[in-house]
Parts: structure tokens; sequence; C-alpha cells
């Protein structure tokens, strides 16, 4: 059985497969919704069924309360359809962003190495067109005999669309995580999902461009600073990358090499923990910026990717130092653990 799912206030209409939640439909039509966790836990892809009847199935009470099911509300990362139906969802028009649906892919492993103690890199060959996407977005990656997907940012710039870049962190006791690094290797297939996220580099704004990053957080980052250069970006781009230890700031010798052929680029590599022997800036990500830009930072756009304690942390760094909500920028993972936490009251977007 296939219905008919009419967005507003698009008012475009695709199909949508029985048993097919309504998010999933909406992004292999290339039809963006707001969404976050994707688990029904956190509200964010919440929208007003006009018309037509839906199944909630797992979507939490509190994010979707009863008055709110009573009103029409539903939640689009689980709902399914029981007959043809209208919703309505705030559309974000940004036209920066690319029409991009969600695919399904079959990759090879082509290489598998640990760039760091606890970050395994991954290059998948992806054969025919490849993988089209905006530079800052992830992908979803299904390992084998693990249940459920999980999400990698691309690291490569989308110029390479059949060798696709992704660095994996490893998670203490995560399955997926623990089962690519003892299992990955070259000729190995892989199942993933994707283009997904909003991350990605508004080129319409020409500003300075600020890239905070920590730890394995360095993939988008690296994907939108190798696209911009292969653009000719002539605005200055700065990337801080933030790591325990000397060891952790892998591809350092990649970012070294662009600032030597790029004038506009400048790369600020720190350490937070053990700096025994190391010469470059020390602290956490958001005290180096605080120094290195005396505490001011508007006039600049800053896209964050990382741990959420630091995205937090450089957040209220950047704001004091008069950077604002339209000019910051950032994507975080949510596990079914991390939804059921209290979204940052420091930045209503996140």
């Amino acid at each position: 059985m296939t219905y008919q799912l009419t967005i507003e206030p698009l008012g475009e209409t695709i199909a949508v497969e029985d048993g097919q939640t309504m998010l999933d439909a909406c992004l292999r039509a290339g039809v963006w919704l707001p969404h976050a966790c994707g688990h029904g836990l956190c509200g964010t892809c919440k929208v007003e069924v006009l018309e037509g009847q839906v199944t909630h199935n797992e979507a939490s009470s509190f994010a979707l309360m009863d008055f709110e099911r009573d009103e029409g509300k539903a939640l689009a990362c689980t709902a399914t359809l029981d007959a043809d139906t209208i919703i309505e969802a705030e559309i974000d028009n940004d036209p920066d962003a690319r029409r991009i649906p969600i695919r399904d892919f079959k990759g090879v492993i082509e290489r598998a190495k640990m760039l760091a103690e606890d970050v395994l890199g991954l290059w998948l060959n992806v054969p025919g067109e490849g993988v089209a996407f905006q530079a800052g977005q992830y992908l979803a990656v299904s390992a084998p005999g693990v249940e459920g997907p999980r999400s990698f940012s691309i690291a490569s710039p989308p110029s390479q669309p059949n060798c696709i870049e992704l660095h994996i962190r490893i998670v203490p006791g995560g399955k997926a995580t623990t089962w690519l690094r003892q299992n990955a290797a070259p000729g190995m297939p892989l199942d993933f999902a994707g283009p997904y996220g909003r991350f990605y580099v508004r080129h319409s704004v020409a500003l300075p461009r600020l890239f905070l990053a920590g730890g394995s957080g360095l993939s988008s980052p690296q994907s939108m600073i190798l696209d911009l250069l292969e653009r000719g970006e002539t605005q200055p781009i700065t990337l801080v990358h933030g790591a325990r230890s000397a060891d952790g700031l892998y591809h350092s010798a990649l970012f070294r090499e662009l600032a030597e052929r790029h004038g506009n680029f400048r790369y600020i590599p720190a350490v937070s923990g053990e700096t025994d022997g190391w010469k470059g800036e020390t602290g956490f990500v958001h005290e180096v910026i605080h120094r290195v830009y005396n505490g001011r930072f508007d006039g600049n756009q800053a896209y964050l990717c990382g741990p959420a304690p630091m995205i937090d942390a450089c957040i209220t760094t950047l704001m004091r130092g008069r950077l604002f909500e339209q000019h910051i920028f950032t994507e975080k993972f949510l596990t079914p653990a991390d939804a059921e936490k209290a979204r940052s009251p420091l930045f209503r977007k996140i």
C-alpha cells in the first residue's frame, strides 16, 4: 500500500510506503524536515496533521504529549500513514541548502587505518555516480550484525563522490564502532544511507569562517575546508582542532600543507591534556579561541563540530564575544540516551 503525503507550506506531495515513517519518506524525496534524534524522543520533528490519519508508533509521551496528539500533532520520525495525509511543518528554505534525496548505498572498504588512539579512518569506494552530498553532511552506516545504523560525518570533499572518507570515534563498549575497529578491512562491503544533516557552509554570506573541532569532530570541518579551498574561497578561514594529546591531532600534516599553499587558511592545533614537548596552543578549544581572537568574534561565521560539552563551551565563548545565533552553526548526533537529556538553554537550535 502506498499513501500520498502533502507537505505544507510547500504544497508538495510525495509517496509514502506502508510502514515507512513520514520523515524517511520526506528525506528520500529530497524534502527536508527539522529533526534530531530520529527515535521519537526529542520532539524536534513535530508536525501538525491537517487531514488524514497516522499511527504514532514509538513516539515518547514526553516528546509528544497526549493533548498534542488530540490536537493533531505527530512526530515525523515515528509516525506512519494509515491514509492519504496532509501535514504542516516548519520548512526552512535556506538558499545555501542543496536538495539531495537520501539514498541507500553499498560501498567497499578501500582502506582502514587508526588515525588516533580512539579514531578509526575508513575510506569507502562507491561505484557508479557515487555519493552526492554537501560538505558537512553525514552518513548512516550499518555495521554487520549490529542493530540500527550509526551516524558518521563525511571528511572528504564533494568533488570525490566515489571515495568517501569517514572518521569514526571508537566508543567504549559501543557495538558498532568496536565491530568496525576489529573487523574493518580492505575489500569488505559496507551498507550505508545518506546524505543526512543541515550542517553546511553558508556560501551566500561572505564572512571570515572559523571552524572549531574536537577529536573526531574534525571530519565535517575537513570536508568543508577542502571544498572551500577547491572553490577558490578568498575569505579568511581558520581551523582550531583540539585534542587531549598531540597524538590526537591527526591529519595535522595535511592542514599544515594547506596553510602553506593557501594564504587565507590558518591552522591552529591545540592540546588540552598531556603537553610535554608540545610547543603549540594549550587548553580547551574555547579557551584557545578566546586568546587568539582577544575575546571578540563579531564579523565571523563559526562552524562547530565535536563533543557536546565542547560545543556548549564554545557557544558561550562566541556569544560573550558578540557572535550570535545567526552566524553559529553546528551538528550534534543524538542517541536515544542523549535525546532524553535537556536541550542546551544557550542555543535553541542545538
